[in-house]
């Protein structure tokens, strides 16, 4: 047996106004679903991207309480077309790239970092594949 993705990630965040704002207005990602005050859900592709208010989860009784604390890495994978529109994109958001990197086989990613400082990653095809 194997597993074909991860279907989903999660960030815990400080704000959720502000998260959703970051997400959608300067990545585009589209909102599938939230509850004020407790959690904010976006599609990416075949994933899902969950931010939730850890305080708010911690508590929970539905489901098993989880929650987390400090600065995550997630990447998120565009086209090699795309990348330098993407760059261009977070430019003009006053997003700063912290980083470029290039990786075997002339393969580039960048990094930046969210409003609670979570550190993202653009990259293209190719980085893990074998």
């Amino acid at each position: 047996m194997e597993f074909t993705k991860i279907k989903e990630t999660c960030l815990y965040v400080q704000d959720l106004t502000r998260t959703t704002t970051f997400y959608t207005d300067v990545l585009g990602l589209p909102v599938i679903g939230q509850v004020a005050n407790r959690h904010v859900f976006f599609r990416v592709g075949s994933s899902v991207l969950l931010c939730f208010n850890a305080q708010k989860t911690r508590e929970s009784k539905d489901l098993p309480p989880h929650f987390g604390e400090g600065q995550l890495h997630l990447a998120f994978e565009c086209t090699a077309e795309e990348y330098e529109a993407w760059k261009d994109k977070l430019r003009q958001a006053d997003v700063s790239i912290e980083h470029e990197q290039t990786w075997p086989h002339e393969r580039k990613s960048c990094y930046f970092r969210d409003p609670d400082q979570h550190l993202l990653e653009i990259v293209v095809p190719g980085i893990w594949e074998r």
